[in-house]
């Protein structure tokens, strides 16, 4: 009635069945590659090129939501931005969210 080499055969697992185990997650990677981290990315890269590209002039949105217009540069990392006649602040230049729909 029992058969040995019959459950022997049995406890060996498969090179195929491994692969389809292992399909599902796979598959989860991708799709969260291509809708989540890709486009991020792109936005992450965007957003730099937005930052590199800013010079005096440029009207600014910062990330506070203030609005206001950058008079100069004070170092690579800061911009002193007018966002009223007379009034001057220093911002940083990781603190601008995106340039005034007016200027680009």
């Amino acid at each position: 009635m029992f058969n040995g080499t019959m459950l022997a055969a049995n406890a060996q697992p498969s090179q195929g069945g491994a692969l389809i185990q292992l399909l599902p997650l796979i598959l989860i990677f991708a799709i969260f590659y291509f809708l989540l981290i890709r486009p991020q990315q792109k936005r992450q890269k965007k957003h730099a090129e937005m930052l590199d590209a800013l010079k005096a002039g440029d009207e600014v949105i910062l990330a506070g939501g203030i609005y206001g217009k950058i008079e100069r540069i004070a170092d690579p990392n800061t911009f002193i931005v007018e966002i009223a006649d007379g009034v001057k602040i220093k911002a940083a230049k990781s603190g601008v969210a995106s340039v005034a729909a007016g200027e680009k």
